[in-house]
């Protein structure tokens, strides 16, 4: 990889987060068109109401080539989401995703959150994997039927 940017999210990077996500769940996991919209949603009410003093999106960026994302925002004062991580799969086993997440939770600790949270999939494993590695905790595990699917829904949390 050439020498990967990460940037701050902007407006301009919504319509290709949203493809991204949907275009991948899709292929990888089968899951229907809702997912597209929650994601539209997410960055919706993102971009017209967020605190960039305590709430930020990154776009990792190679070249021209956007390569995934991760977004901090606020659940209450003292803790904090993590959201829409996603790399894309040729961006995937090289570091990127640790890079990432590091940038999303550095910001999360200089804001003054004591912790963070996070919703995932089981067959999410790589992140998982990720996650225990670089301490955070799985709270619970829920089978559920989303996005048109059959799936284990993980929430996972660490203090910061």
């Amino acid at each position: 990889m050439e020498k990967v940017e990460i940037r701050k999210f902007t407006p301009q990077d919504r319509d290709w987060l949203v493809a991204e996500h949907r275009d991948h769940y899709a292929r990888a996991e089968g899951f229907d068109a809702s997912f597209g919209v929650l994601v539209a949603q997410i960055l919706d009410d993102f971009i017209a109401d967020h605190d960039p003093l305590r709430e930020a999106g990154w776009i990792a960026w190679e070249g021209e080539a956007r390569l995934g994302s991760i977004f901090c925002v606020g659940l209450d004062d003292t803790t904090a989401k993590l959201r829409l991580f996603l790399l894309t799969p040729e961006a995937r086993g090289k570091g990127l995703g640790k890079r990432m997440l590091a940038t999303c939770m550095g910001f999360a600790k200089a804001q003054g959150y004591a912790g963070m949270q996070l919703w995932t999939h089981e067959s999410h494993r790589a992140a998982g994997a990720l996650y225990a590695q670089t301490g955070w905790t799985l709270g619970r595990s829920e089978p559920v039927v989303s996005f048109g699917q059959p799936l284990v829904e993980q929430h996972w949390h660490i203090r910061l």
